[in-house]
């Protein structure tokens, strides 16, 4: 049985949330709230704990102390597989072994699984979302294309259609950019838009380091420094020059442009 989000406009939520390991302080009293329809970044040197943060919010990691809720349902007091089902992930790192077409791929995040279910048949409404998806990405020229021979921005892209498969309410996107070059950015850049545009009720949270792969349509963000909130809401109140460069320790400009944000090196 799905579980039913105990309440519609709630998201997440994360309350001072602490994480230890290997008696290792990985977040310091961490907290979030995001709603349904906002799109969040999560930004922060290397080792701030964007990723840490983000394994929480998907339900793969429990926080040591603190309180994490996913759709009004608190991690600790409800089966993960079933909040897991509401959520779709987006890994550049998927482990996936086979020489999987990218219509394959995409079919697998009806299952959920890394590969094809044994035996496990498509219904026709899987194989035409799975169409729909492939033509939405910008993939259907290369529909028959296998895994080990797609770029990074075509696996990119492939990854994010896998997620989209059962059509879930939360998209969650860990560096979904990294490795790419300016054109394959700028492709993936927009095709996260148009999901965001198409899906008005899909909520989004983006894990970068760099302020150039942040769509136009970032709406909040959030900055991590030594796995502590140093600001968080509206992103245009946190995407500042003196936030971000106390963020990264080094002194930058922002600027913003055609809804787009850029960083350069010191001050203006």
């Amino acid at each position: 049985m799905s579980l039913i989000p105990a309440r519609t406009d709630l998201v997440l939520n994360a309350d001072k949330v602490d994480l230890v390991r290997d008696r290792r302080l990985l977040l310091d009293r961490v907290s979030m709230t995001v709603l349904a329809g906002e799109h969040w970044a999560l930004l922060g040197p290397n080792g701030a704990g964007k990723s840490t943060l983000l394994g929480i919010l998907g339900a793969y990691t429990h926080p040591t102390r603190g309180t994490a809720e996913i759709f009004g349902h608190r991690l600790g007091r409800v089966n993960v597989h079933d909040v897991r089902a509401l959520i779709g992930q987006v890994n550049p790192r998927h482990p996936l072994e086979s020489a999987r077409t990218v219509r394959e791929i995409v079919l697998t995040g009806a299952t959920g699984t890394i590969e094809l279910v044994p035996r496990w048949t498509p219904t026709g409404d899987e194989l035409r979302r799975a169409d729909e998806l492939i033509e939405l990405m910008g993939l259907a020229r290369i529909t028959d294309a296998r895994w080990p021979n797609l770029s990074q921005g075509e696996r990119g892209r492939t990854l994010i259609a896998r997620a989209l498969m059962p059509e879930p309410r939360l998209l969650l996107m860990d560096e979904p950019a990294t490795g790419l070059d300016l054109a394959a950015r700028e492709r993936l850049l927009a095709s996260i838009d148009e999901i965001r545009q198409s899906r008005p009720a899909l909520t989004t949270v983006l894990v970068t380091h760099h302020l150039e792969e942040l769509p136009a349509s970032t709406s909040h963000a959030l900055l991590l420094r030594d796995g502590a909130v140093l600001a968080a809401g509206p992103a245009d109140e946190v995407l500042t020059t003196e936030l971000v460069s106390a963020c990264f320790d080094h002194p930058v400009t922002i600027t913003r442009a055609n809804g787009r944000w850029a960083a350069t090196a010191g001050r203006a």
